[in-house]
C-alpha cells in the first residue's frame, strides 16, 4: 500500500458544547484515553472530533441539541496535523444563524469542502443499529463511510436529496391534476442520473467491505464463523452495473412504479430505499444471530472500514472508541487493540486500566473526566 501517511488531531477547543462551558487540551498522536463515570462528558469529546470530520453529530440531526443548555451558540475548533502540515477546521452553531464551518479561517459554504479534511472511524455501543436499526440506519453508515473518503459521492448525495424532494411535490401535484405529468420525464432522468451514480458508489463500497470483513471476522471468531455482507438496491439491476445499465434500470422502474407513486404522492425507488443484508453462517444476523454475534460482527466491520479507508486515501484514520471496551470481552479487546496500532486513537471508558494493554505507555495520554471538565491529565 506504500507509505504511511500521518494524521492525528492535535488540539481541541470546546465553547458552550453539550456540558462543556470551556474546554482546551492538545493529544498524543498515538493513544488518547478519555476516563471518568457515566455522564461526565467523555462521549462529547469525540462527537465534537466526529463534527468535524462528517460535518455532523454521530447521535443526533439536530445542529441545536450539540449547544450547551441555557446557551445560545456553541463553538468547536480542532487542530489537525497531515504529514506535519497543521489545518484548523472551526464550527460555530447558533439558535438564530444556524451552522458554520470554517477551514483554516475560510468559510466553507458546503459541507463538501469538509470531506476528506480529517477521515475518522467511529466505533460506539449505538453502532448496533448497523444490525438491528432500520434500513436508514444502515445507509446512513454507509453514506458516511463513502463521502468521507470521496466528496463527491457527497455532492452527489445532495444533490439527489433535492430532485428527490422536487419530484415529489410533482407527483403530489400530478395527483391532483394529470397535466402536471408532462413535467414528470425531466425529474426522471435528473433523478436516475443522480442516483445511479449513488448506487454505483454503494455496490463498489460494499464489494470492498466484504471482501476484507470476512477474513477479519474469521480471524474474531477463531474461524467458527463465516461473515457475507450483500447490498440490496432497491433499483433492480441484473448483472451489468455500470452506470448506463444501471440508469436504465431506474428509469425503468421509475415507469413500472408510476401508478404506485402517484397513489402514495411519494417515490418508492431510488437509493433512499436501498438497504444491506448481513449473514453469518447464512443466517441474517439480525434476525438469529446473539447479542455478542451481533457486536463481533459490528467489530469487524468496523476494522475493515479502517482499512477501506487507509487502502484508498493512503493514510490510516483517526479511530473513535466510544465506550466499546466494557461490551468486548478479553480476548476481542486484544484482538482490537492489536488491530488499531499505528493510528491515533481516542478510547473512552469508565476504566483506565486499559492502559494495561500497552507495553509503552509513553504513547498514551489519560484525561479524567468529570463534569465537563478535565481534572486529571497524565501525559
Amino acid at each position: 500500500m506504500g507509505a504511511r501517511k500521518r494524521l492525528y488531531v492535535k488540539e481541541l477547543n470546546l465553547i458552550n458544547f453539550r456540558n462543556y462551558s470551556r474546554f482546551h487540551t492538545d493529544f498524543n498522536s498515538k493513544y488518547n484515553i478519555i476516563y471518568g463515570k457515566n455522564a461526565q462528558g467523555k462521549t462529547n469529546i469525540l462527537e465534537a472530533i466526529f463534527l468535524c470530520s462528517s460535518g455532523r453529530s454521530h447521535r443526533t440531526k439536530k445542529d441545536a441539541e450539540l449547544i450547551k443548555f441555557e446557551e445560545n451558540s456553541y463553538y468547536v475548533k480542532l487542530k489537525v496535523n497531515r504529514d506535519h502540515t497543521e489545518n484548523e477546521i472551526e464550527f460555530f452553531c447558533s439558535k438564530t444563524e444556524g451552522k458554520k464551518i470554517k477551514i483554516n479561517s475560510i468559510p466553507v459554504k458546503k459541507n463538501v469542502e469538509l470531506m476528506g479534511k480529517l477521515n475518522t472511524v467511529m466505533f460506539s455501543p449505538e453502532d448496533l443499529s448497523i444490525i438491528k436499526g432500520s434500513p436508514s440506519e444502515r445507509r446512513r453508515f454507509i453514506d458516511i463511510a463513502i463521502s468521507q473518503i470521496k466528496p463527491s459521492y457527497f455532492y452527489n448525495l445532495q444533490r439527489y436529496k433535492k430532485i428527490l424532494a422536487e419530484r415529489n411535490y410533482l407527483l403530489k401535484d400530478i395527483g391532483k391534476n394529470s397535466k402536471f405529468k408532462s413535467s414528470l420525464e425531466i425529474w426522471n432522468e435528473s433523478l436516475a442520473d443522480t442516483g445511479s451514480k449513488i448506487i454505483k458508489e454503494r455496490k463498489s463500497f460494499i464489494e470492498n467491505l466484504n471482501e476484507i470483513v470476512k477474513s477479519k471476522h474469521k480471524e474474531l471468531t477463531a474461524e467458527n464463523e463465516t461473515l457475507n455482507i450483500q447490498y440490496q438496491p432497491s433499483v433492480k439491476i441484473d448483472s451489468n452495473w455500470n452506470l448506463n445499465e444501471i440508469k436504465d434500470a431506474f428509469l425503468k422502474s421509475l415507469e413500472e412504479y408510476f401508478d404506485r407513486e402517484i397513489k402514495n404522492s411519494n417515490t418508492l425507488i431510488g437509493p433512499q430505499r436501498d438497504d444491506i443484508s448481513i449473514f453469518v453462517n447464512g443466517n441474517d444476523v439480525k434476525l438469529y444471530g446473539s447479542q455478542g454475534q451481533q457486536r463481533t460482527v459490528v467489530l469487524s466491520i468496523k476494522l475493515s472500514e479502517v482499512e477501506i479507508v487507509q487502502s484508498l486515501t493512503g493514510e490510516l484514520p483517526v479511530l473513535l472508541l466510544d465506550d466499546v471496551f466494557s461490551e468486548l470481552d478479553e480476548k476481542r479487546q486484544q484482538y482490537l487493540i492489536e488491530n488499531i496500532k499505528g493510528m491515533q486513537v481516542f478510547i473512552t471508558t469508565t476504566e483506565k486500566e486499559l492502559v494495561k494493554f500497552y507495553e509503552n505507555t509513553s504513547e498514551i495520554s489519560l484525561y479524567e473526566i468529570e463534569n465537563g471538565k478535565i481534572v486529571n491529565t497524565i501525559k
